[in-house]
């Protein structure tokens, strides 16, 4: 994991916050709401392949 991948992240998380705070005064919810999905599935696209890197490591460490 490099710390550019958590800047993109946390650059990420501010955009979302920012977007969906504005959305939701201006009483669009359910745009506020995609826009939370979205960048929550942007994130988890960025991470699952380490976490998959995560078990197989766990899985040849313990020999399963």
């Amino acid at each position: 994991m490099t710390v550019s991948l958590i800047f993109k992240i946390a650059a990420v998380g501010i955009l979302v916050t920012i977007l969906g705070q504005v959305l939701k005064h201006s009483g669009r919810d359910e745009n506020a709401f995609m826009v939370s999905l979205a960048g929550l599935i942007l994130v988890l696209t960025w991470i699952v392949p380490y976490i998959y890197d995560l078990f197989q490591t766990i899985q040849t460490l313990f020999s399963l």
